[in-house]
């Protein structure tokens, strides 16, 4: 049994299990030839054909999706759930985005090739955007970790493949055109990971999008007439919009000072300040001290020996509501000040269950799922923010959880795809894709995977030929999640 360690720590003896793992793993890939990697992805056809990854059909004794919904809703904090069923009660493709769990069920019974990526674990098209990089260059990459875990390729390539199915519907696409939105996407991860797989090693760690090529990616797309000027500027809005995110926004918008300090401003039930949610006579009466250690503690995971957050003070922290699929775990805004007050730095403090996909997986090889989330983001990412770390903290309730810190809203930019015409979509499914099949590639097989894929189209078309089922399973859920609302099973909180 491994020992535990105690609260703000994590297990040396865990940490030290999970690189040896992730370390053998690689060192056992890198120590077969080119030739040897090529015939691995082609003997893998053998096992799942790749047009078998376009069938689907509820497996026999599939779990009742709403009970999956419970299930998780047993870790949540009781008074938010029905705040997060009210955001995936919004449309089918607002319920995907909460289904993460319900998917990695589903594709548990699907074909697997048998090659292992580190993957996001939920890599839905919402889950991609804009962040600034430590350099401060901004970047186009995946940004949510929260269910990564090794674990097959062709899982969040299906994910991805079929929000764009599941999008499609919502925005009023016809089949045709989703269909070649979703067909754009994964010709382009195959591309891009045969491009990876004539790369050396180092060259496909690097590879990345800046905001710029972004911009001239889709202004490319303008001139020969796939893309509409007005979908441009939105892009240029975009990226314009997120070079102004960060801690100093924040400031402004979600603090004023009381009794001469600056504090985060109340907004419930989406903000509330601790404060306000602490109980008379409990540990947490005077937070400042409690807060203080803890941030000694999250200090040592950043691993530098000079840290800009060394120079920062603790003024004030807030519970707030994040997301759609997070809603109900714990998260919360932490406001602390630089040289001074007109220098803040906002970080998010998110609480880290396991990974969705562990029952299908096995437990991660982290015995911290902080430092699980952290060390998956840290694989997958180009760049990743210098004050990315974890923490074990004994909460309000006393309970001790897993929690990973960040940077809140720095440089942070996504897609509106509420405006999205066909064309436009298309190009986003290819700069997603491009993006995962980058992810993949870092710590992959990418060359496995490439020759799996092949030069043809068969994989393609079986993933557009899946998202269409799987969309349409997807819609099932959401009227069985409809109706258990409806009929009082569930309770919804709109508006939210």
């Amino acid at each position: 049994m491994e020992k535990r360690s105690h609260p703000g720590q994590t297990s040396r003896v865990g940490t030290t299990q999970a690189a040896a793992s992730t370390f053998a793993s690689a060192w056992r890939r890198a120590h077969l030839t080119v030739a040897e990697r090529v015939a691995r992805g082609r003997a893998a056809r053998k096992e799942a054909p790749r047009s078998s990854h376009g069938r689907w059909s509820p497996a026999p004794g599939r779990p009742d999706p709403i009970a999956l919904l419970e299930e998780q809703a047993e870790s949540r904090v009781t008074s938010l759930v029905p705040i997060r069923y009210g955001r995936m009660l919004v449309s089918p493709f607002t319920f995907y985005r909460g289904a993460a769990l319900i998917m990695a069920s589903d594709l548990a019974a699907t074909p697997q090739s048998g090659i292992t990526v580190q993957l996001c674990g939920d890599a839905h098209l919402s889950n991609f955007g804009l962040f600034g990089t430590p350099e401060r260059r901004m970047l186009f990459d995946i940004n949510d970790f929260d269910e990564t875990l090794p674990g097959p390729w062709e899982w969040d390539v299906k994910r991805l493949a079929a929000s764009f199915e599941v999008m499609g519907r919502d925005r009023g696409f016809s089949p045709a055109d989703r269909r070649d939105i979703v067909m754009a996407g994964v010709k382009e991860y195959r591309e891009r990971m045969r491009e990876a797989a004539g790369m050396r090693s180092v060259e496909a760690w690097y590879e990345h999008l800046e905001a710029g090529m972004l911009l001239k990616l889709v202004h490319k797309e303008v001139r020969v007439k796939r893309v509409s000027r007005r979908e441009a500027r939105a892009t240029e809005e975009m990226v314009a919009k997120a070079r102004t995110r960060d801690s100093t926004r924040v400031f402004a918008r979600r603090a004023d000072e009381v009794d001469g300090e600056p504090r985060i401003v109340a907004d419930p039930p989406l903000i509330i300040p601790i404060e306000d949610l602490i109980q008379p006579g409990s540990e947490w009466e005077d937070p400042a001290p409690l807060i203080k250690k803890l941030l000694s503690s999250y200090r040592r995971t950043l691993g530098r020996q000079h840290h800009p957050v060394e120079e920062y003070r603790y003024a004030h922290v807030a519970h707030k509501i994040v997301g759609v699929g997070s809603v109900g775990t714990r998260c919360y805004i932490m406001l602390l000040l630089g040289r001074d007050d007109n220098d803040p730095l906002f970080l998010q403090v998110k609480e880290a269950q396991a990974s969705v996909l562990e029952r299908f997986l096995g437990a991660s090889a982290y015995s911290h799922h902080g430092e699980r989330v952290v060390a998956g983001q840290r694989l997958m990412q180009a760049a990743t923010d210098i004050f990315l770390g974890w923490q074990r903290i004994k909460g309000l309730d006393g309970v001790t959880r897993d929690y990973y810190v960040r940077q809140f809203q720095d440089w942070k930019g996504s897609a509106d795809v509420d405006t999205m015409l066909p064309p436009g979509a298309a190009l986003y499914s290819r700069i997603c894709a491009a993006t995962l099949a980058r992810a993949h590639a870092r710590w992959g097989d990418r060359i496995a995977i490439s020759s799996y894929l092949g030069k043809g189209d068969v994989f393609d078309r079986a993933i557009a030929d899946f998202s269409v089922a799987y969309a349409d399973q997807n819609e099932r859920d959401y009227a069985a999640f409809r109706a258990a609302v409806d009929s009082g099973r569930l309770t919804a909180q709109t508006g939210l």
